[in-house]
């Protein structure tokens, strides 16, 4: 009998120590750090479609500790990151408070729940950190509008507005600005054309077409007042002599003296009646220059006076005869 129950003793004392190992946990995961602490939340709790909201991670850590923080972007494209930054806060002699601000802006609509996490690096190791709880936005639509309740109305007519001169005074005032520079512009202007015995009127009529012969002689003049044959510029001087000669054969009798060459020139001259002196005159002019243009000629000093005086008396002498003004 006592060694039966003896038996029994054993068995009850095998049995609980099979039953006490059988119930004991797993051992859990040492956590990464003990001082680290995640938390997060949105800076607006309820926004409109469209509108910026913010997004604050913070981290309280040791000095040692390295974090680093994560991009947060939709990937459906209900929100769009526009800034992100971080600040950092001494809490003590060895604690630091990290915060990390994104700014988004939203396209979607709905509940947006966000779990504030970090990233621990330690040894090469990097682990996630999460917050306890969640932050959460609220997105609503302002124009939610049902039809079905709507009543279309007729349009109304423009409402009747008073005037406001206010709205449109700078306008005025820049008007009157700019009249009154243009006013000074026209006083000086007319004070500088009264001293060369002008007037404002003479700007708006063209000038009057002056007569071959005072064209003629006025391009004489300039060609003598530069002294090319002078300065050794030969065939620069009787190319612009008989171009001078040309134009005014062209605009006293209509003759296309410009795209003639010397010997239609002269047969043309010949055909206009003209005198026998004045025909050589210009065929000698007209020879002479052909001379230094085509074969590099050198003319004496009084032969470049003299084809001169010769164009200028041509000129001189074909100037039509004014008629005489009648006394009263």
């Amino acid at each position: 009998m006592k060694h039966l129950l003896s038996i029994s003793l054993w068995a009850l004392l095998l049995l609980g120590c099979s039953t006490e190992q059988s119930t004991t946990q797993p051992e859990q995961p040492e956590p990464v750090s003990d001082t680290l602490k995640v938390s997060g939340y949105f800076v607006q709790d309820t926004i409109r479609i469209g509108e910026k909201f913010d997004f604050v991670i913070e981290v309280d850590k040791d000095i040692s500790e390295l974090i680093q923080f994560p991009f947060l972007e939709s990937k459906d494209g209900d929100i769009e990151l526009l800034d992100e930054r971080v600040d950092t806060l001494k809490s003590g002699t060895r604690r630091h408070r990290l915060s990390k601000h994104y700014s988004y802006i939203a396209f979607g609509i709905g509940d947006l729940n966000i779990r504030p996490q970090a990233f621990y690096v330690h040894k090469n190791v990097v682990d996630t950190l999460y917050a306890a709880d969640t932050a959460r936005l609220h997105i609503r639509n302002p124009f939610k509008l049902d039809s079905t309740s709507q009543i279309i109305s007729t349009l109304k007519p423009q409402a009747d507005m008073p005037f406001i001169f206010d709205e449109i005074s700078t306008y005025v005032m820049w008007g009157l600005g700019a009249l009154v520079v243009v006013l000074i512009l026209i006083v000086c202007l007319h004070l500088i054309l009264r001293r060369k015995g002008r007037s404002l009127k003479d700007l708006f009529h063209p000038a009057p077409v002056l007569p071959p012969h005072i064209i003629a002689k006025q391009a004489l003049e300039k060609l003598y007042m530069r002294r090319l044959w002078q300065e050794g510029k030969h065939k620069l001087y009787y190319s612009t002599l008989t171009d001078i000669l040309r134009e005014y054969i062209m605009l006293r009798w209509s003759v296309p003296a410009l795209e003639m060459t010397s010997d239609e020139i002269v047969e043309a001259m010949r055909k206009l009646d003209f005198s026998q002196k004045m025909i050589m005159d210009i065929n000698d002019v007209l020879r002479g220059a052909d001379l230094v243009k085509f074969a590099k000629a050198m003319p004496e000093a009084a032969e470049n006076e003299n084809v001169y005086t010769l164009v200028w008396e041509f000129v001189e002498q074909t100037t039509p005869e004014e008629n005489p003004t009648k006394k009263e």
